[in-house]
């Protein structure tokens, strides 16, 4: 009788906890938040950030150059015999917080750069139709000021960047990013020039294959704000090559510059125009990105 009523309640035990694994494996088959990624195939778009960060735990080693125009020739290399390169590291501190730094062999700038994800494109349990991100960036001109009728203040080498980086991810093969910007120039070149600048940016991705895309990027200053004849918008248009840790971004540009301050406020080139002898000239230059990712904290729970 005493085995009948232990098989008993061994039974009625064993159903109950039966029961409740069911139950549990009902909760857990509900919808999940699935996050968008992948919607650039780095941190950069080409000159400006993309709406996308590096990883928690992850350094980001990139080396960037900028060439002569191409209409030097064949006897300049069509431009290749002249540069401007960056050298920088981003790292991810959270999956949503990265910072980085870079150093420019034009005005050798030096610029840092904080950027959080505030919102992240997802469906499912959470749904948020767009990723949201805000970036500061703020630059310094470390070369000496060939300027003698300014008095060379230290504030006068510093330049500020705030800048929300709207994104969306339509599908697998395209992105769409919008890019208000405000940057801020300590010193200008004239008085009826500003001081602060508002653009808006655009950028776009489209997936050609497994490991190719198709970037555009372009930055409209707002007018009355930079009165120098010579001052004309950004575009890049460009290709994101992914090659195992490496992503090489090769594009052609209209700006030599790699700063916020320079690619915004400074580009002097067109793509195209008619010289004086009515000949097609262009301002185009040849560039290129190489990015290599470096894990230095692997996650929790991360096994070889």
């Amino acid at each position: 009788m005493k085995k009948i009523l232990l098989a008993a309640s061994f039974a009625m035990v064993f159903g109950g906890l039966q029961a409740q694994d069911d139950l549990l494996d009902m909760l857990d088959s509900g919808p999940t938040t699935e996050y968008a990624t992948a919607s650039f195939k780095t941190n950069r778009v080409v000159n400006g950030h993309s709406i996308e960060n590096t990883g928690y735990g992850v350094l980001d080693f990139k080396i960037s150059h900028r060439f002569a125009p191409l209409r030097r020739g064949i006897y300049d290399v069509f431009g290749l015999d002249n540069a401007t390169i960056r050298i920088g590291l981003d790292y991810g501190i959270t999956d949503r917080l990265m910072v980085g730094f870079g150093r420019n062999s034009r005005e050798k700038v030096i610029d840092g750069f904080v950027k959080y994800k505030i919102l992240r494109q997802s469906s499912g349990k959470k749904t948020m139709p767009l990723t949201l991100c805000y970036l500061a960036d703020a630059q310094i001109i470390t070369q000496g000021f060939t300027d003698e009728s300014r008095d060379n203040l230290f504030s006068s080498r510093l330049f500020y960047t705030h800048q929300l980086l709207l994104g969306r991810k339509f599908s697998d093969g395209f992105t769409l990013q919008l890019m208000p910007t405000l940057l801020h120039r300590n010193l200008v070149p004239t008085p009826d020039d500003k001081n602060d600048v508002f653009s808006m940016g655009v950028a776009g991705r489209v997936k050609l294959t497994k490991r190719v895309a198709l970037n555009a990027e372009y930055y409209h200053v707002f007018p009355d704000q930079i009165v120098s004849t010579d001052f004309y918008n950004t575009l890049t248009i460009g290709f994101d090559i992914e090659t195992g840790g490496h992503v090489f971004q090769l594009h052609f540009t209209n700006s030599a510059d790699m700063t916020y301050k320079g690619f915004i406020t400074e580009s002097s080139e067109r793509w195209f125009w008619k010289g004086d002898n009515g000949n097609l000239m262009s301002g185009i230059r040849f560039g290129f990105n190489v990015s290599r990712v470096f894990t230095v904290r692997k996650p929790k729970g991360y096994n070889l």
